[in-house]
């Protein structure tokens, strides 16, 4: 499997406490923090075994996933909910920049 699969678990678990914290505040933002970020993995890994358009297309949709997960984490904070989590903003590029490369291959 990728490595940049794994980054999005890690990701992932890093998020775990942020949805949790985020939830006592905003709940449907929570869920669409937690809904985006699930939709990382989930994409690399299926377009991880696709081939040609098809599979830069799931990379491009995890991409989007990505783009998501980091608005809600910026709207979380600007809304005072969450404070900045640096090391996770710091992975979440990680994985934005390989996904670009990974979908325009």
């Amino acid at each position: 499997m990728l490595k940049i699969y794994q980054d999005s678990l890690d990701l992932i678990r890093g998020l775990r406490p942020l949805v949790t914290a985020l939830e006592r505040k905003d709940k449907d933002l929570a869920r669409q923090l937690r809904r985006a970020a699930t939709s990382i993995p989930l994409n690399i890994a299926e377009g991880n075994r696709r081939r040609g358009k098809d599979k830069a297309y799931h990379f491009r949709v995890a991409a989007g996933s990505a783009a998501e997960t980091g608005a809600a984490l910026e709207v979380a904070m600007a809304w005072g909910h969450l404070e900045s989590p640096a090391r996770l903003l710091d992975l979440l590029d990680k994985i934005r920049a390989t996904l670009w490369k990974l979908s325009n291959r």
